[in-house]
């Protein structure tokens, strides 16, 4: 690796959040989820549909969206987000479906310019996260 590339290592090191308490179970998660604001929105594709989905949570390793659209299990979809940070193309696979609620995805391709922007959008979402937690305390 060249100076200034990040590898995928790094970034899924880097999204990972608080040490674990004692005794406390691992995740079977590679990366940690994070809330994000509820202006955060993704378009995707899938064969010949698309469309235009909140983001529920979202870490280095996938996201959950919101959509009444029902794709299969197994099945890959492309997405597109427009952020502050850049434009961020990925592809996801589809690990669970909730009828009516929405999709669980995976990511199983992100560009390699786009990794830096998604690790810049994560940061972004968890400082602002923490700093509304500071905020609540101090009320």
């Amino acid at each position: 690796m060249s100076a200034g590339q990040i590898s995928n290592d790094m970034l899924i090191a880097a999204a990972h959040g608080g040490p674990r308490l004692k005794g406390q179970q691992p995740s079977r998660r590679l990366a940690s989820r994070t809330a994000p604001p509820s202006d955060l929105w993704v378009y995707w594709h899938y064969e010949r549909r698309g469309d235009l989905s909140r983001v529920h949570d979202l870490s280095m390793g996938g996201l959950l969206i919101e959509t009444p659209e029902p794709i299969p299990v197994g099945e890959t979809i492309e997405l597109n987000f427009l952020v502050q940070e850049g434009h961020i193309r990925a592809q996801a696979l589809v690990r669970h479906l909730e009828r009516g609620v929405g999709l669980g995805l995976k990511f199983t391709a992100i560009r390699a310019e786009d990794r830096p922007r998604l690790a810049a959008l994560l940061t972004r979402i968890r400082v602002a996260s923490q700093r509304r937690d500071e905020s609540k305390q101090s009320d």
